[in-house]
């Protein structure tokens, strides 16, 4: 008995002590910061953020000290020792992850693929379910490597992971697959998307929203020539002052930072390059000015600001700056409600109802062609009409309202999402929206629900199916409109955008750089869910404990992180 006692007693202590070494690795994940030192030894300078801050801990704790200055064998800070831990973290994660989307009724998933620093094409999948607290989660589950980047390649991928986590009699769970717009994930016949719902028949395919705007401003900003011109224009300008850092120094500090630093294809850079140079015109015209008339600058650099300063006082250049002005913040608007993890297709339907109307507005306004009267004309250049800008502005607003209706119209099994619009509800108890109903299902009982929320206040007020949802589980009503939760769920699991899957190809830029490109699979994906699901690991009850019990039964030289259980005969 005496034996057990002093063994269970060393157990104690060696969890203690693990426990501290796990809490080091949690650290260093959350705030992605690298483990190991360029040398580790006990003479080093610079032994790493790890073991400097195991040193830390044991400066404040008289155990993990001790520990490390009398153990021969096992100290827990070596690499393979860390390597160990983290598998056995991201096994437990993963595990809480599975479980959650697992007692979910319904399961939604987004992938989407990129190349890292060592050139190896990784596919990221996320997991988006309703938890046991009714609230919205996208979880990140793996980085895949992929050989290839076939549809063949990157759906067995996809299955494997989903044989995992949905059994065969929880297929139906699976309810929708977001992907951006490539033809090998959107593919009808032979994609992705059709290979998946081979396997899963109610996996909808859903093309992102936030990809699919930035298609629309694309197209926008290219078909009409003048336009395309105009942008390629704006382009030439941040990259002007890019290309030598003393051009920037004789900006203004605000505008230097405001300034986007690289082209890019996306809107984004061209909304934040417009904003700027509309609002500090003035300011950069007395910048080209300084440049030109100062004689430090070499000659082609003097000729080229001349340059940009005439643009900059150019008629027709201020016209398309005051009409993309005008348009862009709506375009920014909308694309920032698509990137929240909590939207649903309800808020979504009228979020766009919103960019459409606000488009429709700019059309319609004369502010356009009144804006850029005060600006210069060239007497060698003949410029635009007024009826030209006209046309012009009408095209561009005309071709963004229409691609908005092709790619934002709503397919049949998200047509629903209309039946649950707050703002409708009044409309509603006029004219009941049978055809929505039965697009959606036949149900008597969901059409007697509806009939009832829709002439209730406190109803009107819900922004979003998450709110409204919220709303019923905070009055206990989940049974009483059983029929209409259901809808609600289905509604909040499919996902209308692929936003949380680039996040995390943000993660994997910053845990796998140049100085650590040849770290493991499994590492990658330990470290990235660690920086991830940072909150969900201070979640998880006893987290530190199940990472020991898994990591004790790895091998028999750790029993002694179990306890000993003695049993005893009765006299």
């Amino acid at each position: 008995m005496k034996v057990a006692a002093a063994n269970n007693e060393e157990v104690t202590k060696n969890r203690h002590i693990l426990s501290r070494i796990i809490d080091c690795v949690k650290c260093c994940g959350a705030f992605e910061l690298a483990l190991r030192g360029h040398n580790e030894s006990e003479s080093s300078d610079n032994p790493g953020i790890f073991r400097g801050l195991v040193d830390f801990v044991a400066s404040l704790d008289g155990v993990l000290k001790e520990h490390l200055e009398n153990a021969s064998v096992f100290k827990g800070t070596s690499k393979t020792v860390q390597n160990e831990l983290l598998d056995c973290m991201l096994s437990v994660m993963r595990e809480h992850i599975i479980q959650e989307a697992q007692n979910s009724d319904f399961l939604s998933i987004q992938a989407d693929e990129t190349t890292d620093i060592a050139t190896l094409c990784q596919l990221v999948l996320v997991l988006r379910y309703i938890d046991g607290k009714s609230n919205v989660q996208e979880r990140f589950l793996a980085f895949i490597h992929l050989h290839s980047t076939t549809a063949d390649s990157i759906a067995t991928a996809l299955k494997e992971h989903l044989t995992v986590i949905l059994p065969e009699d929880q297929k139906r769970k699976l309810i929708s697959q977001a992907y951006d717009g490539a033809s090998v994930m959107r593919g009808a016949t032979a994609g992705v998307q059709r290979k998946i719902q081979d396997v899963y028949p109610n996996a909808h395919y859903i093309h992102c929203y936030a990809h699919q705007l930035n298609l629309i401003m694309q197209k926008a900003t290219s078909h009409i020539p003048k336009v395309r011109i105009f942008f390629l224009t704006l382009e030439d300008l941040p990259a002007f002052f890019s290309r030598s850092p003393k051009r920037t120094d004789v900006l203004d500090k605000v505008v230097a930072h405001r300034l986007p630093t690289s082209s890019s294809v996306r809107w984004n850079f061209h909304s934040r390059a417009i904003n700027t140079v509309f609002e500090h015109r003035e300011g950069l015209i007395r910048c080209f000015e300084t440049i030109g008339d100062s004689g430090d600058f070499d000659p082609v650099t003097t000729r080229e600001a001349g340059g940009f300063a005439m643009l900059l006082e150019d008629h027709d250049f201020n016209f398309f700056l005051q009409l993309f002005h005008n348009i862009m913040p709506h375009v920014d608007i909308l694309y920032a409600k698509l990137q929240k993890k909590d939207i649903d297709s309800v808020h979504i339907k009228g979020s766009i109802q919103q960019f459409q109307q606000d488009i429709q507005k700019t059309r319609n306004s004369g502010q356009i062609n009144q804006s850029s009267e005060g600006a210069s004309q060239p007497k060698r250049r003949r410029l635009l009409s007024p009826d030209v800008h006209e046309r012009i502005a009408t095209e561009v607003c005309d071709t963004i309202l229409q691609h908005t209706m092709e790619r934002f119209c709503f397919t049949s099994y998200l047509v629903s999402a209309t039946l649950l619009q707050a703002d409708r509800f009044e409309q509603y108890t006029v004219a009941f929206p049978e055809d929505a109903l039965s697009r959606t299902l036949k149900a008597a009982k969901l059409k007697t629900e509806l009939s009832l929320i829709y002439y209730k206040e406190e109803f009107r007020t819900c922004c979003g199916a998450v709110d409204l949802l919220q709303l019923f589980k905070e009055n206990n009503l989940e049974e009483v409109f059983s029929e209409t939760v259901t809808l609600l769920k289905i509604l909040i699991t499919t996902p209308m955008t692929t936003a949380e899957a680039e996040r995390c190809f943000s993660t994997l830029k910053r845990v796998k750089t140049f100085l650590r490109n040849s770290m493991t699979q499994e590492r990658l994906n330990a470290l990235a869910m660690l920086s991830m699901e940072k909150r969900m690991v201070t979640e998880i009850i006893d987290f530190n404990q199940k990472v020991i019990e898994k990591f004790a039964s790895q091998k028999e030289r750790r029993a002694k992180c179990f306890f000993q259980i003695v049993l005893m005969a009765n006299d």
